[in-house]
């Protein structure tokens, strides 16, 4: 994990933060986005239907969007309705009374069928990975891990190069098309200071996202997928904790879900680009400074030696004594 940047002397104990998020009780109410971008002072997605949309207005997250509830419609495979041959029309006049074989619908067979489709939710959201890309590809500084162990971004730091947004495997970091400054969640870090959970948590109605100690939502996470499994939903499952921690060393904003990842638009895996032989953004910054440096000094000398033969050969050719 990335060196904390924030500590406070007032909070030596202080414990690392995160989200839980139950995708079993969400309802797609977004009360969530609304809360965040009240909360953040961020614009409205707008609301109008496009050909080929949905309910979901907001589509993904960028930069003005720092929660997005996903809308996803699980479609399940409409079966042939079953057939089956019955003799059953006695009497036709083609046949003089004769029973003809049809193949006729049968209907009990129908109402056995599958349903035709559902509907998931998911509210996605920046996730405080312990390995997280967007950090060390920040060469400004304007990433940083707090006392909390998140990861936020500070926009007066950040020069706008846009490093971040390819590092993030989650495709959550974006460029802000105004400014051109990056922008993701910040987990409310201002409320935090004050001791409040933040917007996004406060706001959800069914308790889909829990906010707390990590080692404490781990604790609830393993609870309700057990639960879940008595249920006799055999397909619940944690992404990005407990077993799950490969995915950039673990996120501190994991997942309960039921459907496999990339239903929801998340990666199967996800690798933070930092690799233990390759030094971070900010060094490399600072080398390539370095090797600048050293490149105008050698020039320096170089020029400083040429000058020097030059005058060399004025005053061998003047006959001159310096």
């Amino acid at each position: 994990m990335t060196e904390i940047a924030v500590r406070r002397p007032e909070k030596p104990g202080s414990k690392r933060m995160g989200f839980f998020t139950d995708t079993t009780t969400c309802i797609g109410c977004k009360a969530c986005e609304v809360a965040c971008k009240q909360w953040n002072d961020l614009p409205a997605d707008g609301y109008q239907f496009k050909r080929g949309g949905s309910y979901d207005h907001t589509g993904q997250l960028d930069a003005s969007t720092w929660r997005h509830v996903r809308f996803v419609e699980i479609e399940t495979p409409v079966h042939e309705a079953v057939r089956t041959p019955m003799d059953t029309f006695i009497g036709a006049a083609t046949d003089g009374g004769g029973g003809v074989s049809h193949d006729v619908m049968d209907l009990v067979g129908m109402l056995e069928q599958p349903e035709l489709d559902k509907w998931v939710f998911m509210s996605d959201v920046c996730k405080h990975c312990t390995h997280a890309g967007c950090l060390d590809a920040c060469p400004t500084g304007a990433l940083i891990r707090t006392e909390y162990e998140t990861v936020i971004l500070q926009a007066d730091v950040c020069n706008g190069c846009g490093y971040c947004v390819p590092s993030c495997p989650f495709g959550v970091v974006a460029r802000s098309p105004e400014d051109g400054r990056a922008a993701k969640c910040t987990l409310c870090y201002d409320r935090l200071e004050d001791g409040l959970e933040p917007a996004c948590a406060k706001a959800c109605p069914t308790d889909s996202i829990t906010f707390g100690p990590y080692d404490e939502l781990m604790d609830i996470a393993a609870r309700r997928v057990t639960t879940l499994h008595d249920r006799g939903v055999d397909g619940a499952y944690l992404y990005g904790a407990g077993e799950d921690e490969e995915l950039a060393g673990g996120l501190g904003a994991f997942f309960l879900l039921t459907e496999p990842p990339e239903t929801y638009g998340l990666p199967h895996r996800a690798e933070s680009p930092v690799q233990e032989n390759v030094v971070p953004a900010t060094f490399a910054a600072m080398g390539a400074g370095l090797l600048a440096a050293a490149g105008v000094a050698t020039a320096f000398v170089l020029g400083a030696k040429r000058a020097d033969q030059k005058m060399s050969r004025v005053r061998r050719m003047r006959g001159r004594s310096w």
